[in-house]
């Protein structure tokens, strides 16, 4: 049964939109006379007050229009929702906080029920409702001044509408709209029938669509509307927010929701220190919350969103820098610079000025008295092995240990040549230490490990079982580390090491310090000298034939070759993909009988996969087929030419992990997509990779594209939503942001000071239903 409260409402809005149209009676079907008689039976001065309403001039309908109003206002109420703001001294910060995380009580009875669907159910949550964007209404055109095949925002008063087919039987619906000048449009919707009972002369309406001028009949092919029956005029002359909806929940409704509460609460309290503000240049909370749901300008806007998104940035990077133990007390490993020389004069190649730069960033953490928490980024050849075995040096030249685990065995092992190269000359031994070994191998490996003979142990999860003990361990370098899990990172950690994070792919630099916010970064941003970049051309499958002729006259110079399927075998669901199986066996049959081919995927067993790889090592093979297995850690410098199959099936920043499989020699190198799908949005993507060979720049782009939640699986890892804040075009801001944190954490690291109380109340707010990922 309706509440009073609710037929109020019921009333009003007619009544708006009767006074709104000139008072014609048009409002409601049968006259506003019996829409009272069977809805205002409660309110017996307003029925008396449209008694002979039909009968009386325009001037008097108006005149008992605006007296029914004001008989209908509703008393204020209690609480956060009152319509005058309440006295400064009636609430207190303490009681504000509370009373708007109170359920939506007093907007309506059926307020919680509506604005339940979009996730608002306390004040909060509607103050925090914010607008996905915003339209421009402080001045909407005539009808009689719009353009042909122009995209326009209209508003006009509902005088009729007609339903009707046209000749290929699609459904028409027009509503005819009259702006104040007298001039008129026809907007017309296809296929949505069930619009008709919506609509009806008298309303208000607003549509966005394209013009069609023929003559002087204008007529526009709605794409949105919205009914106006806003009381308060929310919905034009002013900057306009568009809200997160769904069917029945009116742009019109959440607005006016928003709109009532923001008018009775009293100034929020603000989470940052005016000191804060003033420095970082952001206006109030208060002020933000106003102008990011009513913006009175374009720089108030500008400046609400600036505030509102720095404080999402503040409040990850908070989180995720508290997750981290900044306090565990790390092994204090100093370095001497002749010895460093020693390290890097071993070498055949000098250090990048980027590499020296880095290494500068790990050996001063590593020397300092807290735990080194560093994430090491760089391209591809971009020399991070390099890098990492220098602070392994230092770690060893100081008597500690280094462990060093990677994913896969193919890397562990590529990882244990490369280490050793470096490292054994200078009389620092390696031990390697695999799942697939024999337990006599790995007994052994462990013996040295345990005493403390071997200085750095290479190996996968291995290193993290039980039986293994290090004597003393120092630095743990973790290789692509989103591979493993929370407590295998922890078990490999649980001495309290220095800890080195690799990641070969690059992430740009802004999902970097969120999605690793809890380390500090190191980027090598520059490529060794005289490396050849890699030329990459895109193909479509028609021309698959002329790829596979390439193939063989690289073979025939006596180089070799990848070949990269997204599939291990075929799928009846996925029949356009190629797989690594039957690719394998089209290419014994195409292919010249003295070319040697190999199958390589994720299927085989370890020691199969090793075997393989080695093999075509040492050139037993001159072709090999693939799935992503190879994406990381091989390195054939005979190599040339990379073929990978489907390329719309992978993102950017796999395709150039893939690419950085060859060039890694003396001999020019070239990588080939071949594309199954060539559409549009295929082709701009691909072309993304055959233009750049920085994958940071592809990194980038693959963020703008792809978006952050699908890079590295981050949407899994706890990586919350951002509302307002943008990843891609937002990294000074989260720059600015995570210094903040850090100066707040430096000067009370567990917010407990009287300064921080709101921040730290808001942060746990905040954070609540957020698990967040941890690399320490």
């Amino acid at each position: 049964m309706a509440s009073v409260s609710d037929l109020r409402e019921r009333l009003r809005r007619p009544l708006l939109v009767e006074l709104r149209s000139g008072c014609r009676d048009t409002t409601v079907v049968g006259g506003l006379e019996k829409l009272i008689a069977t809805v205002g039976k409660p309110f017996g001065d307003v029925k008396a007050l449209i008694s002979g309403y039909s009968e009386l001039e325009p001037a008097e309908r108006a005149n008992r229009v605006e007296g029914a109003l004001a008989l209908l206002v509703e008393e204020p109420k209690a609480g956060p929702t009152a319509h005058a703001r309440p006295a400064a001294s009636r609430l207190d910060a303490a009681t504000l906080e509370q009373a708007i995380d109170r359920p939506l009580l007093d907007l309506g009875a059926q307020a919680a029920k509506k604005l339940s669907a979009v996730g608002i159910r306390t004040y909060r949550d509607l103050l925090f409702h914010m607008p996905r964007r915003y339209e421009d209404r402080r001045a909407l055109p005539h009808f009689g001044t719009l353009e042909d095949d122009t995209q326009v925002t209209v508003a006009g008063l509902v005088i009729g509408r007609k339903a009707s087919r046209s000749r290929r039987g699609i459904a028409l619906l027009r509503a005819f709209l009259e702006d104040s000048r007298g001039d008129r449009l026809s907007a017309v919707w296809f296929n949505q029938p069930w619009l008709e009972k919506q609509l009806f002369p008298g309303q208000r309406m607003i549509v966005t669509g394209k013009v069609k001028r023929r003559g002087r009949q204008v007529e526009l092919a709605v794409q949105h509307m919205e009914i106006d029956d806003d009381s308060e005029s929310l919905s034009t002359g002013r900057i306009v927010a568009i809200y997160p909806s769904t069917q029945g929940l009116s742009q019109a409704y959440l607005r006016r929701s928003a709109h009532r509460l923001l008018t009775a609460l009293d100034t929020l309290p603000d989470h940052l220190p005016r000191t804060v503000l003033a420095r970082q240049g952001l206006t109030s909370l208060d002020r933000a919350l106003r102008d990011i749901h009513f913006p009175a300008s374009e720089t108030a806007l500008q400046a609400a969103t600036r505030r509102l998104k720095f404080d999402e940035f503040l409040f990850l990077e908070l989180r995720v820098l508290l997750n981290r133990d900044a306090d565990v007390v790390g092994k204090r490993i100093p370095v001497d610079q002749a010895e460093l020389s020693e390290f890097e004069n071993s070498l055949p190649f000098s250090f990048t000025a980027a590499q020296r730069r880095v290494l500068a960033e790990i050996l001063e953490d590593m020397a300092g008295g807290r735990q080194m928490a560093r994430l090491l980024q760089g391209d591809v050849g971009s020399g991070k092995t390099a890098v990492a075995a220098a602070a392994v040096f230092a770690a060893a030249r100081r008597g500690y240990q280094a462990a060093l685990m990677a994913p896969t065995e193919i890397l562990a092992r590529q990882h244990y040549l490369n280490l050793r190269d470096y490292l054994y000359p200078l009389g620092i031994s390696c031990e390697l230490l695999l799942g697939s070994m024999t337990s006599g191998e790995r007994g052994t490996a462990k013996a040295r490990i345990g005493s403390g003979e071997a200085a750095l142990a290479v190996g996968t999860h291995a290193l993290i079982q039980d039986g293994l003990h290090f004597s003393r361990l120092g630095l743990a370098v973790i290789d692509e580390e989103h591979r493993f899990g929370v407590e295998q990172r922890r078990k490999l950690l649980q001495d309290a090491p220095h800890v080195l994070v690799m990641s070969a792919t690059p992430i740009p630099r802004s999902l970097a310090l969120t999605y690793y916010g809890d380390l500090d970064l190191s980027i090598i941003d520059e490529l060794p000298p005289g490396r050849k970049p890699v030329t990459t051309r895109l193909f479509n499958a028609a021309k698959r034939s002329e790829v596979y002729h390439q193939v063989t006259d690289e073979i025939r110079k006596g180089r070799q070759a990848f070949l990269v399927t997204p599939l291990v075998e075929d799928s009846e669901a996925l029949e356009e993909i190629v797989s690594t199986t039957r690719m394998f066996e089209d290419l014994k049959q195409r292919l010249p009988a003295d070319c040697r081919i190999a199958m390589l995927h994720g299927r085989m067993s370890g020691a199969e996969k090793d075997e393989v790889m080695e093999r075509f090592r040492r050139h037993e093979f001159d072709l090999l087929v693939a799935t992503t297995v190879i994406e990381v850690g091989v390195d054939i410098p005979n190599a040339t030419l990379m073929v990978i199959e489907n390329a719309e099936r992978f993102g950017l920043a796999q395709l150039h992990q893939l690419r950085g499989r060859v060039g890694r020699g003396e001999h020019a190198s070239s990588c080939i997509l071949v594309a199954g799908d060539r559409s549009r949005n295929t082709q701009k993507r691909l072309e993304a990779i055959v233009r750049s060979n920085d994958g940071f720049v592809i990194a980038e782009k693959d963020l703008e594209l792809r978006g952050p939640g699908e890079l590295r699986g981050t949407r899994q890892s706890g990586l919350p939503d951002l509302i307002l804040g943008d990843l891609v075009g937002d990294g000074d801001l989260i720059e600015e942001s995570r210094a903040l944190a850090k100066q707040m954490l430096e000067a009370d690291p567990h917010l407990g000071a009287s300064w921080a109380r709101r921040l730290k109340e808001e942060l746990q707010r905040r954070t609540r239903a957020v698990g967040f990922r941890q690399v320490i």
